[in-house]
């Protein structure tokens, strides 16, 4: 940081010298060119007594004379100049007022021999201040514009020569001493990869105790993880805990319309590092740099320069360099095998989404500087937030924040978190949206049978919640939590996903007939399409493909251009796959609702007089759903 000001200190000071210079010559310029025009005022000798004359014809151009002391003061008709001429003459006589009235009084031959009494004196003419300066300032004006112009066009140019000479220099930040701080005490939950960076952190601080051990400590770290989980954040932690320079860059930022300037800002930010070592370099979303090479491309590629230059520069550290390099993705998938080998990245930490404990760790360090209501349940909303991120939980403790002060709250309820998490989840409530009878009958049993088949379904999520008010893109929302988190799900229980999903559909078509079905169900049939299709292709759970997958993503082979890693006849195999899922979950939820027919009218006549029914509304109102043994899985 110190290099950096002392560098910028010179230009400021130059810059300043400049313009006290220009000032300087600018005043010096306007003395002159005053000095100039005064001395330009006309100068000519005339006898007093024509310039009295002319002061009392009416067609002279003189309007008036007077006395001032030892001179007179001649205004002429019809300007604001004046002129001034000495009352002596040429011997020393002193002319009085009475002499001008006498001459004034005269004509004729009478007039001629005072002309001639009184001798030539000098007749000066005094232009106006006001005058002068008017004349100044059109003269001065033209000449200020063009030294302006000439300026910019000059920073202009300068700054084109630095942008072009800046090129190949790195754009990474410098965190150092004067920045805030953050430690690992602000990173909640992922204690394993907090644990795994804790042993960096160990060897910037004490490196001897690892070389004594012949321990080497690794050369880069690799963060991976779905994107908000606070990958950026640990790197940081890294840093503040080890209290070395941190310098953060992106992986675009590598980029240019000009080859080589990638590879040229990767020598730079190296050579920073080392000059600041120990020190940490974070590149974040570096798949943007370092994606898989492959035939396709060739050496003059400008991303493959970067990534052969990053390579190298991995490769050249020295082993007491004091260099980490941490980069950050979520798409491990898609980086270079040559960045994954040992004495690159060596280190693989999984930044994973957090688990039910790890998100109210979070969700209390969001709203630890929020004032809250005593009853606020965080962890109710922690079991609601499964699967979120940590980025998501900050959202959606700003949304209960803004929604309290919207609401006019002091403080926050358990109703504005509620709203923030529903508000995140899928979208704001559409109270403006204005729906005829028709449409909300359709849309009580279609989230009506949504809930029934979940809720009778042995191996579903519990229905938590039931709303036919439009939210986000939807006309009704049917909410199933699970109890606890799963890492994994076996066929039975995704099964029972895809039933409970065409739930809504076929409950349309049970009570309004096959043929008045509506698009309401859109989305549905878009997931059931989307889980079904990942049972066969990614998860192996096809009745005839049992145990067979089909990855669909670039990898070895595939990745020279052919579009599918199987046959026309595999495809059309996983299609029949696909279709035997959705048609027996549709038969399920059929099976279900069929039976539970009572139960689906009296549902869909709760939400059409409540429109929303929570947990302890559903309870009374399900209890009597019953399960048909023909819907059970064999």
């Amino acid at each position: 940081m110190s290099q950096q000001n002392t560098q910028k200190k010179p230009a400021k000071n130059t810059n300043f010298l400049r313009w006290i210079v220009f000032v300087v010559l600018l005043c010096c310029f306007c003395l002159l060119l005053t000095n100039t025009l005064m001395s330009q005022n006309a100068v000519e000798e005339v006898p007093i007594s024509d310039v009295i004359a002319r002061a009392n014809d009416e067609k002279g151009d003189i309007a008036k004379i007077t006395v001032e002391g030892s001179t007179l003061k001649i205004t002429k008709k019809g300007e604001n100049n004046y002129s001034q001429t000495s009352r002596k003459d040429s011997s020393g006589t002193l002319y009085d007022q009475g002499l001008i009235d006498h001459c004034a009084d005269l004509s004729g031959d009478e007039l001629t021999k005072c002309r001639e009494q009184y001798p030539v004196v000098e007749y000066v003419e005094v232009s106006n201040f006001w005058d002068n300066i008017l004349d100044l300032t059109i003269i001065i004006l033209p000449v200020v514009a063009v030294i302006v112009f000439f300026n910019y066009m000059m920073r202009q140019a300068q700054s084109m020569n630095n942008q072009s000479m800046g090129f190949g220099k790195a754009k990474a930040k410098l965190y150092g001493p004067d920045k805030k701080k953050v430690t690992f005490g602000d990173v909640a939950g992922n204690e394993a990869a907090k644990q795994d960076l804790a042993e960096i952190v160990d060897f910037l601080k004490e490196p001897k105790k690892y070389e004594k051990l012949g321990a080497k400590i690794p050369r880069g770290v690799l963060l991976a993880g779905e994107p908000g989980t606070g990958k950026t954040l640990m790197a940081r932690a890294v840093a503040g805990e080890a209290s070395v320079p941190f310098f953060s860059i992106s992986g675009s930022e590598f980029a240019e319309m000009f080859v080589g300037v990638g590879a040229s800002r990767v020598r730079d930010l190296f050579a920073k590092a080392k000059k600041n070592a120990p020190s940490i370099i974070f590149i974040d979303e570096i798949d943007a740099v370092a994606h898989k090479r492959d035939a396709r491309g060739g050496a003059g590629r400008e991303d493959e320069q970067t990534l052969n230059q990053i390579l190298v520069e991995m490769d050249g550290f020295d082993n007491d360099s004091g260099v980490i390099v941490i980069a950050a993705t979520n798409r491990v998938d898609m980086l270079d095998k040559a960045l994954l080998r040992p004495g690159r990245f060596d280190r693989h930490v999984n930044v994973t989404l957090p688990e039910r404990k790890d998100r109210l760790e979070i969700l209390n360090v969001h709203f630890k500087n929020k004032p809250k209501e005593e009853n606020v349940n965080l962890d109710a909303l922690a079991a609601k937030t499964a699967g979120s991120s940590g980025a998501d939980l900050a959202n959606i403790a700003n949304e209960a924040a803004i929604t309290a002060a919207r609401e006019g709250h002091k403080e926050i309820t358990n109703r504005d978190l509620t709203e923030a998490f529903e508000r995140v989840a899928i979208g704001p409530e559409r109270k403006s949206k204005v729906m005829n009878n028709q449409e909300r009958k359709i849309t009580a049993y279609h989230e009506a049978g949504h809930a029934i088949v979940g809720h009778v379904l042995p191996d579903s999520d519990p229905v938590h919640k039931v709303t036919i008010i439009p939210r986000g893109h939807t006309g009704g929302v049917t909410w199933f939590l699970p109890p606890e988190d799963r890492s994994y799900k076996n066929i039975y229980e995704l099964k029972d996903v895809l039933a409970r999903a065409m739930g809504g559909r076929i409950a349309e078509k049970i009570v309004f007939g096959p043929e008045a079905i509506t698009t309401g169900a859109s989305s549905d049939l878009k997931n059931v399409a989307e889980l079904s299709k990942g049972m066969i292709v990614e998860e192996g759970m096809g009745a005839e493909t049992r145990n067979l997958v089909f990855p669909e993503t670039d990898t070895g082979y595939y990745s020279l251009g052919t579009s599918k890693p199987y046959s026309e006849k595999t495809a059309e195999l996983i299609d029949k796959e696909v279709r035997g899922l959705s048609d027996e979950a549709a038969k399920r939820a059929e099976l279900i609702l069929q039976v539970n027919r009572d139960v689906l009218d009296s549902l869909a006549e709760a939400l059409l007089k409540q429109e929303t029914l929570e947990e302890d509304d559903l309870e009374p109102l399900l209890k009597n759903a019953k399960m048909p043994d023909s819907a059970k899985l064999h």
